[in-house]
């Protein structure tokens, strides 16, 4: 324990660190100890050993390193302006370096006559070859420490810290510090089994070599070291966690398939199910019947048939005398599920209905007591489900769609709803990259729709310029007049001072006027409107009244027209990959032709270039989820902050899929023979959970 209490220690009491910078520390970083600083790896490393020569940089190079003689040095401008510009020359040229920020505390370093080296991003100004902000260090006896490291550590700073002499190099000089006082006080967190098997270095020698490596190959063996710890420890909690429900879960026995279930598929199944459909179907029922809770991932792209799948296990639950809900993240969603479940059981005798927070005082009262006495099957909300005074006369089945919208709080609030925890189905229709469920769902079994219904023709997708918007109207009108409907969907409602895009009441007034009223109908539908006044407009383009659906992203999910057979994205560019394709789902469901159109300016960064090229290229929602990861990186992807992702300071969940796996596996092994995790040697494993369970509490037993 005494070793933990060296890392814990505050980060002010660090020699050189003291109170200010401390606290700079904690407010630009995070870093409140000397382990949070261990744990701010460098982004990156310079080989000190090569040198560029002046002579042979353009403009067009990456990062050079040189080394030379500042031949003269001086500030110019005053206030904002002001800068320090240098000369810099070797034997071979000479070379511009400037600073804008801090000059004032690069003037004394930077001086006529003193040999450094610098590093940094040639680019052009007039015509003259310069490095701007490089970073600097002088060849003086002082040092010598860090001149003698082969690969040099860059960290990331802030203006805040720079200010304090903390830039990259006075944050290299403080971990140093931190590491000559670290031999033997950094404890061990894997047994010596794993370290032994996997030939890994120990802990600290891969802490030390993270920071300041002498060469590329123990650099290596340390970054490989620092993933395959980040991951285990994500996959040893979640894997405990999928033992720990399947072996102290009880879960109700749905043993009977009766006249609910066989009376919908034999008189009012809507269409034939698919391998994948029946696949899915007999996963769910073994999980039913085994006596433990199921806790399932069902995974479908747009329109591959969930919610049918979904209320067939819904049947199965009722043939054993169980109730079941399906809870969604907006009313939007709840109310189509609530009309798709209504259409699905028109001519069988089982009452569903709907509530959420929009739901009248008397019909809330009329749906609370049926819910209580049992009258009521099937009950489909958003967050009023788990409400206290929603009380089930007998809940077993619960449905929750795109799970990663709701919190740990509320996802457990339906586990108390029954006798015993309800079998859990969560759905979503954004599909996900395999490392990604191995995470964030590594605790759950995960079933997969893979399979379109048939008939289903796959959607034409189109990118057009501003410039061709003449063009895409005469198309829009074909399609009219050929008796189809259409969505055009906008980024904004409103103009923005701040970004130059097109907005809903702009395209609004366009498409009046180049589609006239009375002529063509047209709704609108965005998030700022009462749910009434979308429902009614909702209403309106599902019968077949409107035309044209003019909307924002409110109509992503919980809209099922099969007669829209276009989709128009307009700033295409502006929306994320998994957005667009789930935009693109809400056409394609009938058995015509159908087109998603997207829409951009010339000016096209190049991540919305790869997006759009996606999107043309591919209708796989697994392919297009990989795809979106890569572009966006694990950290920018809703939900992930449960999943112990935002906790990775060095692994990546894409780039180390292989390390990802293995680290799973290794997992599973270890809580095989040792499912408490009670043996001797895995004692340094037990004593890091507990620390961390101690500092986030992240070992729950509801994921």
């Amino acid at each position: 324990m005494m070793l933990q209490v060296f890392l814990e220690t505050p980060i002010e009491y660090c020699k050189g660190v003291g109170p200010v910078r401390g606290e700079l520390f904690k407010k630009e970083l995070a870093i409140f100890t000397f382990g949070d600083l261990l744990n701010l790896y460098p982004f990156r490393y310079v080989d000190k050993t090569k040198f560029q020569k002046i002579v042979d940089i353009h403009d067009d190079a990456s990062y050079v390193q040189l080394k030379g003689r500042i031949r003269s040095a001086q500030l110019v401008g005053v206030g904002r302006s002001m800068r320090l510009v240098a000369n810099l020359r070797d034997e071979t040229g000479e070379i511009e370096l400037v600073w804008f920020n801090g000059a004032k505390w690069m003037v004394d370093k930077v001086v006529a006559g003193v040999e450094c080296i610098v590093y940094g991003k040639p680019t052009v100004f007039n015509n003259k070859l310069n490095i701007t902000h490089p970073e600097f260090e002088t060849l003086g006896m002082d040092e010598l420490p860090t001149r003698a490291l082969t690969l040099y550590p860059f960290y990331s700073s802030t203006e805040k810290l720079k200010t304090r002499g903390l830039d990259s190099k006075g944050i290299s000089k403080v971990v140093r510090k931190i590491l000559d006082d670290a031999a033997g006080k950094i404890p061990e967190i894997l047994s010596e089994d794993i370290i032994q098997k996997l030939k890994l270095p120990s802990r600290e020698e891969a802490i030390f070599n993270i920071h300041f490596p002498d060469d590329f190959q123990k650099l290596n063996r340390a970054t490989a070291r620092l993933k395959f710890d980040e991951l285990f420890f994500v996959q040893l909690r979640l894997v405990k966690l999928k033992l720990y429900r399947a072996e102290k879960s009880k879960g109700n026995v749905f043993s009977t398939v009766g006249s609910n279930l066989n009376d919908f598929y034999f008189k009012a199944l809507p269409f034939p199910l698919t391998e994948a459909q029946k696949r899915v179907i007999k996963e769910i029922r073994k999980d039913m019947a085994s006596g433990k809770q199921m806790n399932r991932l069902l995974q479908g792209d747009v329109g591959s048939g969930k919610t049918l799948v979904a209320l067939m296990c819904m049947l199965i639950a009722l043939d054993n005398g169980f109730q079941s809900c399906i809870m969604a993240p907006t009313e939007i969603l709840a109310f189509q599920h609530f009309k798709t479940l209504q259409r699905f059981l028109a001519n069988l005798a089982i009452k569903v209905e709907l509530l959420t927070g929009s739901t009248k005082t008397a019909k809330r009262r009329e749906i609370l007591a049926g819910i209580q006495s049992g009258e009521i099957s099937i009950l489909i909300g958003t967050h009023a489900l788990i409400e206290d005074v929603v009380v089930f006369h007998k809940l077993g089945f619960a449905v929750i769609d795109e799970q990663h919208r709701f919190g740990v709080a509320q996802r457990a609030k339906l586990w108390e709803k029954g006798e015993l925890p309800p079998h859990i189905l969560v759905m979503t229709a954004t599909p996900i990259p395999r490392t990604l469920a191995m995470t964030v769902y590594g605790d759950l079994d995960i079933s997969v729709i893979d399979e379109l219904p048939p008939g289903r023709k796959s959607v034409k997708t189109l990118h057009y310029y501003d410039s061709n918007r003449l063009k895409v109207f005469g198309f829009m009108k074909e399609q009219i007049r050929a008796g189809r409907q259409i969505y055009v969907v906008y980024p904004l409602i409103h103009e923005s001072e701040t970004l130059d895009l097109k907005h809903l009441m702009e395209g609004y007034d366009a498409i009046v006027r180049d589609f006239p009223l009375p002529d063509y109908a047209i709704s609108m539908v965005h998030g700022q409107m009462k749910t009434k006044e979308k429902e009614y407009e909702m209403g309106r383009f599902v019968k077949g009244e409107t035309n044209i659906m003019v909307a924002t992203t409110v109509i992503e999910v919980g809209v099922d027209v099969p007669n829209a057979s276009v989709m128009i994205i307009e700033n295409a560019e502006r929306f994320g990959l998994s957005q667009l394709h789930q935009l693109r789902g809400r056409v394609g469901r009938g058995a015509d032709q159908s087109y998603c159109v997207l829409m951009t300016s010339f000016k096209v960064s190049s991540d919305a270039k790869q997006r759009i090229n996606t999107m043309l290229e591919t209708s796989d929602g697994f392919v297009i989820a990989e795809a979106d990861l890569r572009l966006r990186g694990p950290g920018n992807i809703e939900g992930l902050q449960q999943s112990g992702i935002a906790d990775l300071h060095i692994a990546d969940i894409v780039k180390d899929e292989k390390i990802l796996k293995y680290a799973r596996q290794i997992a599973i092994e270890l809580l095989q023979d040792d499912p408490e995790i009670e043996l001797p040697t895995n004692l340094p494993i037990k004593t890091y959970i507990r620390q961390e369970n101690k500092r986030k509490g992240s070992w729950g037993m509801i994921s």
